[in-house]
């Protein structure tokens, strides 16, 4: 008899573990053609289920719109700059193109992907350094990447940063942060959940089977050690 488990009753349209509607329902990213220069006019400033972030709806000369995350300080009315080497908040360049301790934000990991890194509120970046064709990027958990050149980024620093500030009191709350943001919440271990929930659950305080699992196991099943080489402690000497 299988099991209903939580990992494959997502996609089944409960509204326990399916995801709230209108949460990622708008694209936020830069166009596919790296090479577009245009000239835009921010037109609306507002907030999206979603997202930590504020975002910026963008007209352009072409009277069309796309939707980017807001940085600091961006007001409507204000000017955004795509390829163009323009300093402005939230224009978009390439990561060649901008001189080193600059703060920027939503970084191109590869070209074209329409930004990936540094997206949450009160984030930025900052480039470290430039060698041939890469860029060093220092990441706000400190880390330095390496991008190409060609990679993009948009300007400044991601507003919405006291976001954080004010503590969550009740776990309630943070109930309704996690559900709104489509995140698996609370995280618990395995053997403290119940059997149709995960399969080392069941009360026994312990896995109960072995945490070895095939590379080619079904979803939900495939938890534990994915295609493990072996397990077990080591015999010494």
């Amino acid at each position: 008899m299988g099991k209903r488990l939580r990992q494959q009753r997502r996609g089944k349209g409960s509204k326990t573990y399916a995801k709230p509607p209108g949460t990622f329902d708008i694209r936020v990213n830069y166009a596919n053609n790296a090479s577009i220069k245009k000239e835009g006019e921010v037109i609306r400033i507002f907030n999206h289920t979603g997202h930590t972030a504020p975002l910026i709806e963008v007209r352009y000369e072409d009277f069309t719109t796309s939707f980017m995350i807001a940085p600091e300080g961006i007001k409507v009315g204000d000017k955004v700059y795509l390829g163009m080497n323009v300093f402005s908040l939230g224009s978009t360049m390439r990561m060649g193109d901008i001189p080193e301790g600059f703060p920027i934000y939503n970084i191109e990991s590869t070209p074209g992907d329409g930004g990936k890194l540094v997206r949450s509120a009160g984030a930025a970046a900052y480039i470290t350094a430039h060698q041939s064709g890469y860029t060093n990027v220092l990441l706000p958990s400190k880390n330095i990447v390496q991008v190409n050149n060609d990679c993009r980024a948009q300007l400044g620093l991601v507003a919405g940063g006291g976001m954080t500030e004010q503590p969550i009191m009740k776990a309630g709350k943070n109930h309704y942060i996690m559900h709104a943001t489509n995140t698996m919440w609370p995280k618990i271990r395995g053997v403290k959940s119940n059997p149709v929930d995960h399969p080392f659950g069941g009360k026994q305080h312990h896995k109960g089977k072995s945490s070895m699992t095939s590379r080619n196991a079904p979803p939900g099943r495939k938890v534990g050690h994915i295609a493990a080489r072996r397990v077990g402690r080591r015999k010494k000497g």
